[in-house]
C-alpha cells in the first residue's frame, strides 16, 4: 500500500515524472497545495506578474527543451489571464499544460469565490480540457494532459484541479510515470517515393522549412537532403538556424522569386498559411511534409503529401533523392542574384547613420554584436520584421517568435522561460515599445530570479506597424490610437534594478549593447527609432 498524500503533492509528483523541473505561476490560494508539493518534490516555482506571462514562460521553456511546459494558475481571473497565451499556442501548435485551480466541487453553483465555467471557456482554444474528479486520480489526469499536449498535432491543454481535490489526501491509483513515448511516424512510402521523384527531376526546386524541423530535431536531415540534392532552402519561424547562415544552400531574401519560379516547392513542418501566401504561388508541383494531416491539403492540394515526423521524412527523402547532374548551378545563381538585389536595395537603410535610428540599422548592429549561441526573441511589429531580415540566426532553436497568431507581449515571459531552461549563453529580446507595454512589468521577474536577459526596446513612440499604413492610407490627420509617448523604458531599472542603457545615435548602439550583455544583469536597452523609417515597406497584416 502506498502513502496517502495531499492532492498538491500528487500533482507535483506527476509534474516531476514528466521530466519538468519548473512551473510558472502567479500566486493564488486555490492552487496553494501544488506549491507545497513542488517544494517537497524539488520542482522550482517561478512566479511572474501576470498569468499571460506565466503561460508564455511555460511555452518557451517547453519550446527550447522540445517538451511541454507547465503554467499553474488560480481560479477565475487566474485562468482567464492565460487565454491569449493559450490561443497563441493553439495557433502555433506549441504544447503547453495549463493547470487551473477552481472552487471546490462541493460548492458548485453556490456562487463561490472566483467561480466560473472555466472548462467551457478553455475548450475552444485547447486540444483537450478536463476536470480531475478525485484526488486519487490526479497523477492519471496530469499524465493524460502531457500526453495530449505532446501528441501530434502538438498544442495546449487545460486541466482543472478543484480546491477540495487538491487539499484532500488520498493514495494515488498508480505511481506517476513518464506520460508518453516518442515514436516517429515515417510517412507513407508511396508518398515518399513520389516526393523523391519530384525533387530528383526538378530543374528549379526550393525548400521552405519551419518549426517542425526544430520540434523533430531534423536539422541534420534537412542539411543532408539539401546538400545531396542541391536544394536552395528557406527557413521560417522556429526553423530559423537549422542551416547556418553561411551555408551555400541557405537563402533568405529570394523566397518570393523561388516560390514564383520553382517547378517543385517542398514545404516542411510549416502550414500553407498567410506566411506562404496560402499556397498560392507559382505553377510548380508541391511536396508538403507535416506532422498534422489536417494541414495537408489546406489551401492547396499537394502533389506529394507526407504525414510524419520531419526528421524521419527528411532522412528517408535524403536516402531516396537523386543528385542532379548539373548541380543546379544556374538556378542557384538566379536566387543568389535576387538575394544580392535585396541587400543592394536596402543597403542605405542598413548602413544609415541617421538619428533617430533606422530599424534595419538596429538589426545590423545586433548582428555584429551577438555571439552565435545567443537566443533571440522577437516581440513586436515593424522592429521585429526589420531586425529579423538582417540579424542572422546561427543555431537551431535560437529564434523564438509567437507564430501565426501575431501575439504581442510574449517577450518578457519567453525570456523568463528560456532563462529558467538554461538554454543558450545569452538571451536577447528585440521588442517594440508597444509590445513592451503589455508585459514589461515582468522585467521585475527577470531581476528577482537573476535571469540576465537583455530587452532591446525599439522605441518609435508608436504602434508603428499600424501607424505607418494608417498614415499612408488616410493621411497624417488620421493617426488614431497609434501614437505612444517616447518613454524612457530604461528607467524601470531605477525601480527594479538591472542594467540600463538609452541610445539615440548609431555610434552609441554597439557599445550600449556590449555593456548590457557583459553586465551579468537583466538589462533594458532603450533605442530611439525613426517612426517613419518603415514607410513604403509592405504592410503584412492581410
Amino acid at each position: 500500500m502506498g502513502e496517502a498524500l495531499q492532492g498538491g503533492r500528487l500533482a507535483a509528483q506527476a509534474i516531476a515524472a514528466a521530466d519538468v523541473d519548473v512551473v510558472f505561476t502567479l500566486s493564488g490560494g486555490h492552487v496553494m497545495p501544488i506549491y507545497e508539493g513542488c517544494r517537497h518534490e524539488s520542482v522550482r516555482v517561478v512566479d511572474l506578474r501576470h498569468e499571460q506571462s506565466a503561460a508564455h514562460a511555460a511555452e518557451s521553456w517547453g519550446r527550447v527543451r522540445r517538451t511541454c511546459g507547465v503554467a499553474l494558475v488560480t481560479a477565475g481571473p487566474g485562468v482567464t489571464g492565460t487565454v491569449t497565451a493559450v490561443a497563441n499556442c493553439l495557433a502555433a501548435q506549441t504544447p503547453l499544460v495549463v493547470l487551473g485551480g477552481a472552487r471546490p466541487l462541493a460548492q458548485a453553483e453556490w456562487g463561490a469565490l472566483q467561480e466560473l465555467d472555466q472548462l467551457s471557456l478553455m475548450k475552444p482554444i485547447t486540444k483537450w480540457a478536463a476536470v480531475c474528479p478525485s484526488t486519487r486520480r490526479i497523477p492519471e489526469y496530469v499524465g493524460i494532459a502531457f500526453r495530449q499536449a505532446l501528441a501530434q498535432p502538438r498544442g495546449p491543454v487545460y486541466l482543472e484541479l478543484p480546491a477540495d481535490v487538491l487539499f484532500a489526501e488520498a493514495e494515488a491509483d498508480a505511481a506517476p510515470a513518464a506520460p508518453r513515448t516518442a515514436p516517429r511516424a515515417f510517412g507513407d512510402p508511396a508518398e515518399l517515393d513520389r516526393a523523391a521523384a519530384l525533387l530528383s527531376s526538378a530543374e528549379r526546386p526550393a525548400v521552405v522549412a519551419g518549426g517542425g524541423v526544430w520540434w523533430d530535431a531534423a536539422d541534420e536531415q534537412l542539411a543532408t537532403l539539401a546538400e545531396r540534392a542541391r536544394l536552395p532552402t528557406f527557413l521560417n519561424g522556429s526553423g530559423r538556424g537549422s542551416l547556418p547562415p553561411e551555408h551555400d544552400l541557405f537563402f533568405q531574401h529570394s523566397r518570393g522569386t523561388a516560390l514564383e519560379e520553382a517547378d517543385v516547392v517542398c514545404v516542411v513542418g510549416t502550414p500553407l498559411d498567410f506566411r506562404l501566401r496560402y499556397g498560392r504561388f507559382g505553377s510548380g508541383k508541391l511536396v508538403h511534409v507535416h506532422g498534422d494531416p489536417r494541414e495537408l491539403g489546406r489551401n492547396r492540394v499537394p502533389d506529394a503529401a507526407i504525414v510524419g515526423d520531419c526528421a524521419a521524412a527528411l532522412g528517408a527523402l535524403a536516402d531516396a533523392v537523386q543528385a542532379p547532374r548539373d548541380a543546379r548551378g544556374g538556378w542557384l545563381e538566379r536566387l543568389r542574384g535576387a538575394e544580392s538585389a535585396w541587400w543592394e536595395g536596402r543597403r542605405a537603410e542598413i548602413e544609415s547613420d541617421a538619428a533617430p535610428i533606422h530599424h534595419y540599422r538596429l538589426g545590423a548592429e545586433l548582428d555584429r554584436v551577438l555571439d552565435a549561441d545567443t537566443v533571440v526573441i522577437g516581440d513586436g511589429g515593424d522592429v521585429v520584421a526589420a531586425v529579423s531580415r538582417v540579424l542572422r540566426i546561427r543555431r537551431p532553436g535560437h529564434w523564438l517568435d509567437p507564430g501565426p497568431f501575431g501575439c504581442l507581449g510574449v517577450g518578457p515571459g519567453y525570456a523568463v522561460g528560456v532563462g529558467a531552461a538554461g538554454f543558450g549563453t545569452q538571451v536577447v529580446c528585440v521588442m517594440g515599445d508597444g509590445a513592451f507595454g503589455l508585459n514589461g512589468m515582468d522585467f521585475d521577474t527577470l531581476v528577482r530570479f537573476g535571469i540576465p536577459a537583455v530587452l532591446v526596446v525599439g522605441n518609435d513612440a508608436a504602434w508603428g506597424e499600424i501607424r505607418v499604413p494608417q498614415v499612408g492610407m488616410y493621411g497624417l490627420d488620421a493617426e488614431v490610437a497609434t501614437r505612444l509617448a517616447p518613454s524612457r523604458y530604461d528607467r524601470l531599472c531605477e525601480v527594479f534594478g538591472g542594467h540600463a542603457e538609452h541610445v539615440e545615435r548609431v555610434g552609441e548602439l554597439a557599445p550600449a549593447l556590449e555593456r548590457a550583455l557583459v553586465s551579468g544583469e537583466p538589462a533594458i536597452v532603450n533605442v530611439m527609432l525613426d517612426p517613419d523609417a518603415m514607410a513604403g515597406h509592405a504592410y503584412r497584416g492581410f
